[in-house]
C-alpha cells in the first residue's frame, strides 16, 4: 500500500499522452491557452456594440486579455527551455485553471438561476444582461399547460367562443432543481466536467515540463556539489538556482523564482526514488570533492609488479652523458 507521503505527491508524467514529448505537449497546451484567452479581446469589443455586460463579465474579459499577452511572451521560451520563464508559465497556467474554475462555477450558477426564473422576472437581476443575450423570447405568461374553455355564442349564426386559460406553476418558475436535472443540463455538466479533468492533466504536464527544464539548467550550470542532505526533510535536494548570491538569484527574478519553488521544494528540487535524474545526465550531479588519479597509472603499476611492463633501457645508454647543445 502506498504511503500517505506518496499519495500527496504531484504526478510527474514523462510523456504527453504517453506518445509525445513534454515540450511538444507544453507547446500544444500553451497554444490552446492563447486561443482561449483571445475571447477576452472579443468580449471587450462587444462593449463597442452596446452589449449589456456586468462587472463580473468585464473583469473576466480584462483578466483574459492581460493573461493573453503574458502567455504570448512566454510561449517562445518553451522552445528555448528557459528555466525561469517555463516555471513561471507553469505556475500561471495552474493559477489560471483555479481562476477559470471559480468563474465557471459562478457563471454556471447564474445561468441555471436565470433558466429557473422568468427571463423578465426581477429575481434574475443577479445576472444583468444574461437574460437579454440568452435568446429567450420573454413570454408574457409563465404557464405549465393551457386549457381551452368554450361556450355558445349568441347571434344569427351559431358559434362558440374559445378562451385559453393557463395553469401556472406552483411558484411561478420552473425551479432550480428541475432545470439542473434536465437532460440537456446534465449533458452540459458532464461535458464541462470532462473538459476540466483534461485541464487538470494539462496542469501536471506543464509543471512536469518546467521541472524538467529547471533540472537541466541546474545540471548544466552547477559549479559545486549539486546535492546536499537537508536537515529539515528526508530526501536530498538540489541547489536552488534562484538563491541569493547565484547568477539567477538577483533582483525581482530571483525573488519570484524563490517564491515559486518554495511552494513544493521536494517536487522541484527533490531527488527521485529511482535516481533517474542523475542517470539521465550521466552522473554529472554527483561531483566528487577528491581529485581522481590520472587514468593509466594503476595499469602501469600492475604491469611493473607482474614483470610484464616495457623493458628497461640499456645500462650504457643510461650511463652515457647527454651531448651538450650547440648554440649557433
Amino acid at each position: 500500500m502506498a504511503s500517505a507521503h506518496h499519495l500527496l505527491e504531484l504526478p510527474r508524467p514523462k510523456k504527453f499522452f504517453q506518445k509525445m514529448s513534454l515540450r511538444t505537449g507544453a507547446e500544444i497546451i500553451t497554444f490552446l491557452q492563447v486561443i482561449n484567452k483571445v475571447s477576452g479581446l472579443y468580449g471587450l469589443l462587444a462593449l463597442l456594440t452596446g452589449a449589456a455586460i456586468d462587472g463580473w463579465q468585464l473583469s473576466m474579459y480584462l483578466y483574459s486579455t492581460v493573461l493573453l499577452f503574458v502567455t504570448v511572451y512566454l510561449y517562445k521560451h518553451i522552445r528555448l527551455q528557459s528555466p525561469f520563464e517555463t516555471v513561471l508559465l507553469a505556475h500561471l497556467y495552474a493559477l489560471d485553471s483555479v481562476v477559470n474554475a471559480l468563474y465557471t462555477a459562478f457563471f454556471g450558477v447564474l445561468w441555471f438561476y436565470t433558466l429557473a426564473n422568468h427571463p423578465g422576472d426581477s429575481k434574475s437581476s443577479a445576472a444583468p444582461g444574461m437574460a437579454e443575450n440568452a435568446g429567450f423570447t420573454s413570454p408574457k405568461y409563465n404557464v405549465s399547460h393551457v386549457d381551452v374553455v368554450v361556450e355558445p355564442a349568441g347571434g344569427v349564426k351559431a358559434g362558440q367562443n374559445a378562451i385559453a386559460v393557463g395553469k401556472g406553476t406552483a411558484n411561478g418558475s420552473a425551479g432550480l432543481g428541475d432545470v439542473v436535472f434536465q437532460s440537456g443540463s446534465i449533458m452540459s455538466i458532464a461535458f464541462i466536467t470532462g473538459v476540466w479533468v483534461l485541464r487538470v492533466y494539462f496542469v501536471f504536464v506543464m509543471l512536469a515540463f518546467a521541472r524538467q527544464c529547471l533540472r537541466q539548467h541546474i545540471t548544466a550550470n552547477s559549479s559545486s556539489a549539486a546535492w546536499y542532505n537537508s536537515t529539515n526533510a528526508s530526501p536530498d535536494f538540489a541547489e536552488n538556482p534562484f538563491e541569493e548570491g547565484k547568477q539567477d538569484g538577483y533582483g525581482i527574478r530571483g525573488k519570484i523564482g524563490r517564491v515559486m519553488l518554495s511552494g513544493a521544494p521536494s517536487y522541484w528540487l527533490g531527488a527521485d526514488e529511482d535516481e533517474t535524474w542523475m542517470k539521465g545526465v550521466g552522473g554529472k550531479f554527483r561531483k566528487s570533492t577528491q581529485l581522481e588519479a590520472p587514468l593509466g597509472i594503476g595499469e602501469r603499476e600492475r604491469r611493473r609488479r607482474s614483470g610484464t611492463g616495457p623493458p628497461a633501457p640499456p645500462k650504457d645508454l643510461a650511463a652515457k652523458p647527454a651531448a651538450p647543445l650547440e648554440v649557433r
